[in-house]
């Protein structure tokens, strides 16, 4: 399956984020790849001035490098979650 690039999937994405235990924000700066992440505050910046598009493939560079565990967000995100981190195998509890 192949991923939209259009708001309701930048929202998809963001809300795995956030069920991660990050916060995400969006702000102004120098980012070298788009984003940075602060681990000891559990933030992510993003750069402000991307576009949608540009915001996906971010998130989607991002979440594999989080490290997130797919049974602390929604059942609902976890089947996208993995279609964004590559994994092929069902995670228990679907």
């Amino acid at each position: 399956m192949a991923i939209r690039y259009n708001a309701p999937t930048l929202a998809r994405l963001e809300k795995i984020v956030e069920e991660a235990g990050y916060t995400l924000r969006y702000e102004r700066g120098t980012f070298q790849s788009g984003y940075c992440i602060l681990e000891a505050r559990k933030v992510v910046v993003l750069n402000r001035f991307l576009q949608t598009e540009g915001r996906i493939h971010m998130l989607i560079d991002l979440i594999p490098s989080l490290n997130i565990d797919p049974l602390s967000i929604a059942a609902e995100h976890r089947r996208f979650l993995q279609e964004v981190i590559g994994k092929g195998e069902p995670v228990s509890g679907d």
